[in-house]
């Protein structure tokens, strides 16, 4: 479908006058129109470990990820030992207290690693839980809308892309859905980025992994003489003593894709789609028992925090896990970011001159990381949103927001204190490089 260029020329120009509207307004982000990844989250119910009510609470209270937009469907946890067996490792009957105690270290080691070795175990049970939920066929159903008598509508489509709903709708009710810039579009820029983060929380003490460091690093001296394993092992037993107090926050993440593409979309469209004027029962019942949808496994990632409990602090036990909790799955969340593109959100500058944005700690920015930044377009060929590159940034490492979660009530280490200090309150990121960029222009890290 050929597309007047007027209609690009016009589109560029409201894009512009909303933006400089916004930035002249002085609009913090959340106020800046753009196209967010939309994101779901479900927990992965673990077995009882100390403090798992504190764990568990601070991860259901804790803020959602602003940069997404919430896309939850209800299915906020399961039970992964109901779709698989997921046990720590194997342990043998010890034949020496040494070997019994090794016994007792694999096992914790094996349950540290989400029970799953390199992942393939916990991501078959996700799949049966994918599958057996449909939860693809749930996060289109919201997509569009999905009402009790099974008609869909465009309506939150129109809402997070600034389509016209009713031009939508016309063009699915007229057979023209594929050919259709649009609808499209918004598979391409909305629905295709559509992502579902599991994550497994865990709270163990030090004490049984610095142990099982100690005795393994003895195990290497006798090779080293008299004196070399006396030194050896005293080195081994000073490590111990330093790493063996307090308690760790373990959190693995594995994040799904929903699977959209043209051909999907024609499916849905020819085979699902209804409105009020249009209501089948048949069609009902067919969307909810069919299986053309899926997901993807794009990838998994663990971060582990520190946790030791000070006299001198001013946060109770609690609290400090709760810190430790929160900032542990952000932890995972940054990480996903820069290792998956697709993931990757788009976040509008601040500012164009100083060039700034509202990121910081908290998605694990450092001192010079690159940022590239985009300028929003439409392609006269295909009539797709596209995004061209103005130009790169970098981080000024002198000038980093700390966002992390209750940083302004204290630090929960010596060592993050001293990331975050400066003379003067920071309320975001600072970027060198490149001139000519405006608030609301969108940035995305590149490698």
């Amino acid at each position: 479908m050929k597309i007047p260029q007027k209609l690009f020329v016009l589109f560029g120009l409201l894009m512009g006058f909303s933006t400089l509207v916004k930035a002249q307004a002085g609009d913090a982000e959340s106020a800046v129109k753009y196209r967010r990844n939309s994101l779901h989250l479900i927990l992965l119910e673990s077995e009882d470990f100390p403090r798992k009510e504190t764990v568990m609470k601070a991860y259901s209270n804790a803020p959602f990820p602003e940069k997404y937009n919430n896309h939850s469907i209800g299915f906020n946890s399961f039970d992964p030992s109901q779709y698989g067996v997921v046990g720590t490792a194997p342990t043998t009957a010890a034949t020496s207290s040494k070997k019994g105690m090794f016994s007792s270290l694999t096992a914790t080691a094996g349950a540290l690693k989400g029970s799953d070795g390199d992942g393939s175990e916990m991501s078959l049970v996700i799949n049966k839980f994918i599958k057996d939920k449909k939860i693809a066929n749930q996060l289109i159903a919201k997509w569009f809308d999905r009402q009790p008598d099974g008609s869909f509508d465009m309506k939150l489509i129109a809402e997070r892309g600034s389509y016209d709903a009713t031009e939508m709708a016309a063009n699915i009710a007229k057979g023209s859905a594929r050919g259709t810039a649009s609808l499209a579009d918004a598979g391409e820029e909305l629905i295709k980025n559509t992502f579902v983060v599991f994550t497994k929380l865990k709270f163990v003490s030090n004490e049984p992994i610095a142990l099982a460091i100690m005795l393994a690093a003895k195990t290497q001296t006798s090779k080293l003489g008299t004196f070399g394993q006396m030194l050896a092992d005293k080195a081994a037993e000073a490590v111990y003593n330093k790493t063996k107090e307090g308690y760790s926050v373990w959190t693995t993440s594995y994040l799904y894709r929903l699977k959209w593409n043209d051909t999907t979309a024609a499916v849905f469209y020819d085979k699902y789609w209804m409105d009020k004027k249009s209501l089948n029962v048949k069609k009902k019942q067919a969307f909810d028992n069919a299986s053309d949808f899926d997901m993807e496994f794009v990838g998994s990632e663990k971060s582990s925090t520190l946790v030791t409990f000070s006299l001198k602090s001013k946060r109770t036990e609690d609290e400090i896990v709760e810190l430790a909790t929160v900032r542990n799955v952000d932890n995972v969340f940054a990480k996903l970011q820069k290792e998956y593109d697709v993931f990757k959100p788009k976040t509008p500058l601040y500012s164009g001159e100083p060039i700034t944005a509202k990121i910081g700690l908290k998605e694990g920015i450092e001192g010079g990381d690159k940022f590239e930044v985009l300028e929003q377009t439409l392609d006269p060929k295909t009539g797709l949103t596209a995004y061209v590159r103005k130009g790169i940034i970098t981080v000024d490492k002198n000038s980093i927001w700390d966002n992390r979660y209750n940083a302004a009530e204290g630090e929960l280490s010596e060592k993050e204190d001293k990331k975050s200090k400066s003379k003067t309150p920071i309320d975001r990121t600072t970027f060198k490089g490149g001139k000519n960029f405006a608030a609301g222009m969108l940035i995305r890290q590149i490698k």
